[in-house]
């Protein structure tokens, strides 16, 4: 009688990389908000499944903070700036002279 050896234990399949996670690096350099709001559904999926990109969602979720917070500055920024201008436009047209 012939006995055969039975076949070896494969390996594990690769794991993937979670989509969210590359949505949200994606995200956090087109609309910041969304990138910290999915970099961290992401990184609780990731917990959750096992899946590879944390990387990537800890890098949404910074990146889209700091951009958060430069457009936030941003924003102040130029509203103060029209404000001024609002302010001080009569006296800046006034000092001005025209000649022909």
């Amino acid at each position: 009688m012939t006995y055969y050896q039975q076949p070896g234990n494969y390996p594990p399949p690769p794991r993937g990389t979670n989509g969210m996670a590359i949505a949200a690096l994606i995200c956090a350099f087109v609309f910041a908000p969304a990138g910290i709001v999915l970099g961290i559904v992401a990184k609780n999926q990731i917990k959750r499944t096992g899946e590879d990109g944390r990387g990537l969602a800890t890098a949404g979720i910074v990146l889209g903070s700091v951009f958060t917070v430069l457009g936030i500055i941003a924003i102040i920024l130029w509203v103060v700036a029209v404000y001024w201008i609002v302010r001080e436009g009569g006296e800046i047209v006034s000092t001005l002279t025209f000649t022909r």
